[in-house]
């Protein structure tokens, strides 16, 4: 999580979306680079909500814009199905070795998912608050350039990225009949993800679900 307090900005990491090169790129200018623990680097909407948005708006301001990136819902399980087979997982409960993308698909639509299938939710991570807190600024992952733009206009400085834990490159498929199940069974991270508009827009599910 990256927060800059002239711009009254923060930018949220969301798992398997590219933003730890941005936080390497733009650690200089942010007032604020939570790198660790995990579960503070990517602390999602209500984390963010409980721990740090009391903070932030008592001695920066309460009109912080809040960015975060959402990936396509099957590439972003991808992204995990090949992070979680790296050499050194070999073994380890959340593996994902020996298994195919469709069995960890199919494992990740289970009500009680095994250890190498429970990977959270984007919607989750995203989710909009009671009292309002919510994401403002809603970039797809494939939209790299919409995000810099957004985050160069704001930040008035250029960025240059490099990449960062990236996973295996494996061929991946997922069979017509998996990928409906998972349409069905995940209907919310797809409507979530088709409703990103330009420039960072789109409607939360709390909103769209009246």
């Amino acid at each position: 999580m990256l927060v800059f307090s002239r711009a009254k900005l923060v930018f949220l990491s969301v798992p398997k979306t590219g933003t730890t090169a941005y936080a390497e790129a733009l650690a200089p200018q942010a007032a604020m680079v939570v790198r660790d623990p995990p579960e503070l680097k990517h602390a999602p909407v209500f984390r963010y909500n409980r721990f740090f948005r009391p903070a932030l708006e008592k001695f920066i301001g309460e009109d912080l814009d809040v960015v975060a990136v959402m990936r396509e819902p099957v590439d972003w399980l991808g992204s995990w199905f090949r992070y979680r087979r790296r050499p050194f997982m070999e073994g380890r409960p959340n593996s994902t070795h020996g298994i195919s993308f469709d069995d960890f698909v199919l494992a990740y639509t289970r009500g009680q998912r095994p250890g190498f299938a429970n990977v959270g939710s984007q919607t989750k991570f995203l989710e909009p608050q009671r009292n309002g807190t919510r994401v403002t600024h809603l970039f797809r992952y494939e939209d790299q350039a919409g995000l810099r733009a957004f985050l160069e206009a704001r930040l008035g400085t250029r960025i240059e990225t490099h990449r960062h834990n990236e996973s295996p490159r494996l061929p991946l498929s997922l069979s017509a009949e998996v990928e409906t199940r998972l349409r069905r069974k995940c209907a919310d991270e797809f409507a979530l993800w088709d409703g990103i508009g330009e420039n960072g827009a789109y409607r939360p599910l709390s909103d769209a679900d009246g």
